[in-house]
């Protein structure tokens, strides 16, 4: 928005505290800018600001998911975040943040993979130490060239220069992880219809019911019984002599 004379910009802001505070408030004054602030529970009346702000938070929360560092280090994945926006080309604007404020092309050179591991070389320990140790990269610091890493081991931030970047097999190893828990949610159908039969109840028709008693053999089958017995005897003196019948019962 402009102000009376169509000559500056002043800045349209929320109620927000960073904004009413005094310092900010004579800032704006020394240097002869305008300000002006929106009604209280009005966003949609900076709804650009409002839109970056939501694409800032959607891109830390995915950068803190799939690196899997802790939150506390928020901070470093939103200065990554809002870095990334400036020096990305945009169909609003022909030229990128970046390009508009220093007047030159962004360098994409220097970009590296936030959160990837990364071998940083030791300044000192012992002759015997490992000369290098496993770090995460977290970032870009702003008052020297380099890089920030964080030590998981010793949980120190420092920054170096001397760095073997491992993004390749990082991004790979992840992809391959993502590929196993897809095909492990795949389960295949279940069918539960096949399994359940339900009972069907006739009305009019007895239940059958199994009787308790003891069963037993008719009377009248017991001569058969005994002539089956009768038969084994031997009929001749041999018979009687043989191997078969020569045992006395």
């Amino acid at each position: 928005m402009r102000g009376p004379t169509a000559a500056r910009l002043f800045p349209l802001s929320d109620r927000g505290g960073e904004y009413l505070s005094g310092e900010f408030i004579d800032y704006l004054k020394e240097n002869g800018i305008l300000s002006q602030w929106t009604p209280p529970g009005t966003p949609q009346l900076k709804r650009v600001a409002e839109k970056r702000n939501r694409t800032l938070l959607d891109m830390v929360r995915s950068m803190m998911s799939f690196m899997k560092l802790p939150t506390s280090f928020w901070g470093h994945a939103l200065e990554m975040a809002v870095k990334l926006l400036n020096i990305a080309p945009s169909k609003s604007v022909p030229q990128t943040p970046y390009e508009i404020w220093h007047g030159k092309p962004a360098s994409y050179k220097y970009l590296r993979v936030w959160g990837s591991p990364a071998y940083v070389k030791r300044l000192v320990g012992d002759m015997l130490d490992s000369r290098s140790s496993l770090c995460r990269f977290i970032g870009y610091p702003k008052e020297t060239a380099g890089y920030y890493f964080y030590d998981p081991t010793e949980q120190k931030v420092f920054v170096s220069r001397n760095a073997v970047f491992l993004e390749k097999g990082f991004l790979s190893d992840n992809r391959r992880d993502e590929v196993l828990i897809e095909e492990s949610s795949k389960e295949p159908p279940h069918d539960s219809t096949a399994s359940f039969e339900p009972t069907v109840h006739i009305d009019g028709v007895p239940v059958l019911r199994r009787s308790t008693r003891e069963s037993r053999v008719p009377e009248r089958y017991g001569f058969v019984g005994l002539t089956s017995q009768l038969d084994n005897d031997p009929k001749t003196y041999r018979e009687a002599m043989s191997d078969r019948f020569g045992q006395v019962t």
